[in-house]
């Protein structure tokens, strides 16, 4: 059962086709029907058995929902801590580790070797390296894609019923302890919520247009059941064995680095054999040598001396599955090449094995039908020697070949012989051999190619080389080998020499790489503020941007180069160019990344440079929401105490969601103190469907970030969409299990103090809906179903608490708040609503002339005098819904009209009755109108109209400034801006003729928009 909920995909004895959707379609664990069968439901909606025991179709794509975790563990690429679900730790770097995200998503050196480790206490399995692995994209429930109901669907008709559709937003938790287990969905009627997408192997949604979800390293992913121990493998050499080294010297210090070293004593392992005594957990070789002493080595260093019987057969066995250096690569490459011609048949190919591909084009199109299949971009490999460099399941070989890699079926493909020696010679020669190749390997390689020549110079910072080069007549400053020019390799290894030398040779600046990289962008990535300056003062555009539209800015801040951040903003970059990222267009800024990347040095210096916080991406989050978001609370201490316009706090998402909404419903209650304390946030603001910080508090039980609200005074009974309220959310979550843990809760006073507090219930709904009565949030208030908190709570003893906690709330507060008075009020009314006649049903009757509700309707008719002042009865008037919002009944009369057709929340707005369109000169509450005693003063026609806080009329007329100066001409000040120039700046049209140039960024004026 540990398995369920992991996301899978397609495995290696896969044979059903696509019933997945296709290569790289993702899917979930559902159940197990026995140890050798699982069921998977697909993205797709497919749900069926796959083998898991011998055979595995499957492999695992994501643990983590499942909430397996490294524990002491933190991922160098995130910061994730601890790690969930796979652990990839890196083979040549000590204490390095990353979770599957940052693996996948290139993080670290793609040269260097991971080892996996599926859970805590699973043992290490070692990957090979990412540089030449096959990469996958992952296709399925994703940010983007198209998705309905699926087969747990148990949320009734949010989603707008039976076969409507939603876009899926963003991968979320569905609970702290199962990361990315949950899809957060916007429906087509407007509608948003959370669905789980793995979690306890749950699919609540199915799509029907999938979307990208980035790439995964498919060989590298475990199979799913597969409990095979991996086993030390050290180049096939096993405790015993007795070995040699026949490498020179030179070599075997250079291998030696990173697998224990080389010191003096160890000369005597150069003519002596030793024996295998142990194999580390890195690989590494243990050898022991007659004079006791017991030395560590790289296995690529070692020869497994074999018997005379076998010498014939010999063959100097160095596995490239343990090399852990770029000489090592070399060090394989030479190996191969000057393998004994009498190993063995050439029908057996091994990983490593130089191969000739025929040159038969049509025959090479019809076998590679089922093999890997034919493409045009092969031809230039037909006739061509390349590398083994994978054996499939099915045999078919991944040949790296003429600077590609390519699948192909073994009938196409012959080993090459590396020499003629007759299968005699021994392995003392074919170590010679080896020795002088490798040596001649080693040694400095002068290419042929001029171009190449020179991007090889450039990069090694041989400014003279590189001056002899360019005065040759043939020479191309602007060459392009490798993928880079000159001024790119330059840049990035900050030869400063070197560049100087080219662009005195007139080299073009703005060259781009494959990915739309320039010199620039190098610099910034090598970390190189001096090659920045140079390249900006030598005329290279400082804010250029790359395929993925990302400027050097973006590349600095996300490489956490402070240097060179300081130096693009000192010389004057774009501190707010949008981005992209991966497969999706994210749109974030410098200030964005900095914000993930938690650099407060560089959101500091961002700010300082006047980046723009109300940018927002592609997602709609500016800076502040995008750091509410992400839970930065040290970002937001900057962002506010930075902050140019303090209205921006409560600046809107297209959703609503303001940066309270974000940190509250994501439980960052750091943050959400910041914004209420600090910033003085609105904390009764609501977004689209209604919603206000508390209702998303509430609902996630976030009960740090409740009682904060709370205790800061938000509105507890303000209603949604649907009419609910707070206390409706928590109740609506409530389980009859929940209550016994709150039996020791005698006292309301341990309810208004206690709630999110250590040793308290941290997700009990039924303590977060006690808090909230004991608070004062109203029992009796209904939802547009008509259902009051109460009618949606199943337990009669969680019932009889609430009572007890709103009845007793007056003595609760008199310690807390400062709201005693009109608690007590509320509680001598309570009670007055019924009937004064039958008692069974709500007065909802209004006597003229004296104004009074005494009764209910049926009961009214037979009233001839005014219960309460005995006056007679002239109208009867039934009590019906506000006739301004429609929402709630009409609970003010309007002296001196004696109409009440108006709620509290629209009488407080009305100059006028809204049906005689008479001036109203004072407002009586419903429950005095009942004989009961107003819970604040009557409301005259002054006192009705909403009063606006200084800071309010301050935020106002700060919006009322910026309002003007975007739309004013900044020249004079005086006229509308109508007149747009090309480079986006404008002007009133009598100033901006005048102009020859921008007054804003000096540009010429090329041309003049008028606008109307």
């Amino acid at each position: 059962m540990e398995y369920v909920g992991y996301r899978v995909v397609r495995g290696p004895d896969w044979r059903w086709g696509k019933q997945d959707g296709g290569e790289g379609h993702v899917g979930t664990v559902r159940n197990f029907e026995s140890n050798q069968e699982v069921v998977v439901v697909w993205d797709n909606g497919t749900a069926a058995n796959y083998r898991c025991s011998g055979i595995y179709d499957l492999r695992i794509l994501d643990s983590s929902p499942t909430g397996i975790k490294h524990d002491g563990s933190m991922c160098d690429g995130c910061r994730m801590q601890p790690i969930y679900g796979m652990r990839w730790k890196c083979a040549d770097c000590p204490n390095f580790d990353l979770c599957s995200v940052c693996y996948h998503g290139d993080k670290h050196h793609l040269r260097h070797r991971f080892y996996r480790l599926n859970g805590p206490s699973a043992e290490r399995a070692l990957v090979e390296a990412r540089r030449k692995s096959k990469k996958i994209t992952a296709r399925g429930i994703f940010p983007g894609a198209r998705v309905v109901r699926g087969v747990d669907w148990q949320w009734e008709d949010q989603d707008g019923g039976p076969g409507r559709r939603g876009k899926v937003t963003e991968i979320q938790d569905w609970s702290t302890t199962s990361p990315r287990s949950a899809a957060y969905v916007l429906w087509d009627n407007g509608a948003k919520n959370l669905y789980r997408l793995g979690f306890e192997g749950m699919a609540d949604l199915k799509v029907i247009s999938d979307a990208k979800g980035g790439q995964f390293y498919r060989d590298h992913l475990p199979l799913l059941g597969d409990t095979r121990p991996s086993g030390p493998r050290g180049q096939g050499l096993q405790i015993g064995d007795q070995v040699t080294v026949d490498l020179d010297l030179e070599i075997v210090q250079s291998l030696q680095h990173g697998h224990g070293g080389w010191t003096d004593g160890m000369y005597e392992t150069l003519t002596t054999p030793g024996t295998v005594v142990g194999i580390d957990e890195d690989h590494d070789i243990m050898v022991l040598y007659p004079t006791g002493n017991r030395w560590t080595f790289n296995p690529a260093i070692l020869t497994k001396v074999t018997s005379s019987s076998e010498s014939s057969d010999s063959v100097l066995s160095l596995t490239s599955s343990t090399i852990m250096s770029p000489s090592a690569d070399i060090l394989n490459t030479a190996l191969q090449t000057s393998t004994l011609s009498g190993t063995a048949s050439s029908s057996q190919f091994v990983v490593g094995d130089l191969v000739r591909i025929t040159e038969d084009a049509d025959r090479v199109k019809l076998l590679q039908r089922g093999h890997g299949e034919w493409a045009e971009a092969m031809l230039p490999t037909l006739g061509k020697v390349g590398r083994v460099q994978q054996i499939y399941h099915d045999n078919d070989l991944k040949v790296e070949i003429c600077g590609t890699s390519w699948t192909y079926n073994p009938a196409l493909v012959t080993k090459v012989a590396s020499g003629t020696e007759s299968p005699s010679v021994g392995a003392s020669a074919g170590a010679e051999r080896l020795s002088a190749l490798l040596k001649k390997l080693f040694e400095t390689h002068v290419p042929g190619d001029a171009v190449e020549e020179l991007v090889k110079a450039a990069a090694n910072g041989d400014s003279q080389r590189v001056e002899e080069l360019l005065l040759k007549e043939d020479a191309n400053v602007n060459g392009v080998f490798a993928g880079h020019t000159a001024l790119q390799a330059a840049s990035q290894n900050g030869h400063e020499d070197t560049v100087r030398v080219l662009i005195r040779f007139d080299v073009d600046l703005e060259a781009e790489d494959k990915d739309g990289d320039r010199a620039i962008h190098h610099a910034a990535f090598g970390d190189e503020g001096v090659v920045v300056e140079q390249l900006i003062k030598a005329g290279s555009d400082m804010n250029a941007r790359n395929k993925r539209r990302q400027s050097p800015l973006h590349v600095a801040v996300n490489k956490g180069h402070t240097a060179v951040v300081k130096k693009l903003l000192g010389l004057g970059c774009h501190p707010s160019l949008q981005a992209s990222t991966f497969d999706d267009t994210e749109g974030d800024t410098p200030l964005h990344d900095a914000i993930s990347k938690k650099r407060d040095d560089m959101v500091t210096m961002l700010l300082e440079s006047n980046a723009d916080v109300t940018v927002a991406n592609n997602n709609g989050f500016n800076a502040l929401q995008h750091a509410a978001l992400r839970g930065n609370p040290s970002a937001m201490r900057i962002l506010l105490s930075k902050l140019p316009r303090p209205w921006i706090v409560n600046e809107k998402k297209d959703d609503g969601y303001t940066a309270l909404h974000l940190a509250a419903l994501n439980n960052h209650t750091e943050v959400a103190e910041l914004l209420v304390k600090q910033a003085k946030a609105n904390k009764d603001i609501q977004n689209t469907n209604l919603q206000t910080p508390l209702h998303l508090a509430v609902e996630r039980q976030h009960t740090q970030i409740v009682r904060l609200l709370v205790r800061e005074g938000a509105k507890l009974d303000l209603t949604d969409k649907d009419g609910d309220t707070p206390l409706h959310e928590s109740l609506r979550h409530h389980t009859l299990s929940q209550l016994r843990q709150l039996q020791d809760m005698q006292d309301v006073g341990k309810l208004l103090m206690g709630l999110g507090t250590q040793g308290a219930d941290k997700k009990s709904s039924a303590s977060i809906a006690l808090f909230l009565a004991a608070n004062g949030a109203d029992l009796n208030i209904k939802n547009k179903k008509g259902q009051t908190p109460v009618d949606l709570c199943p337990d009669p003893n969680l019932c009889k608490a609430l009572a007890k906690c709103h009845k007793e709330r007056a003595s609760g507060s008199q310690k807390n708040n400062s709201n005693l008075t009109s608690l007590v009020d509320e509680d001598e009314n309570e009670g007055l609503d019924e009937c004064m006649v039958c008692s069974d049903m709500k007065r909802d009757m209004l006597f003229g002339p004296c104004g009074h509700v005494a009764t209910c309707s049926l009961c009214s008719s037979r009233v001839k005098k005014c219960l309460m002042c005995k006056e007679a009865v002239q109208s009867r008037t039934k009590i019906e819904e506000c006739l301004v919002c429609s929402e709630k009944i009409a609970r003010m009369l309007f002296k001196p009209c004696g109409h009440m057709v108006a709620c509290e929340n629209c009488a407080l707005l009305m100059k006028k009755c809204v049906q005689c369109r008479e001036s109203i000169e004072e407002s009586i509450p419903f429950i005095v109108c009942c004989g009961g005693k107003a819970t604040a003063p009557c409301q005259s026609k002054a006192s009705a109209k909403p009063e606006i806080s200084a800071q309010e009329f301050t935020q106002l007329q700060q919006q009322l400034q910026d309002m003007k100066e975007q739309s004013l001409c900044p020249v004079c000040m005086d006229r509308r801006k109508n007149l747009i120039f090309l480079c986006g700046h404008g002007a009133c049209q009598l100033c901006g003729d005048r102009m020859q140039e921008c007054p804003m960024c000096r540009k010429p004026v090329e041309r003049r928009i008028l606008l109307f």
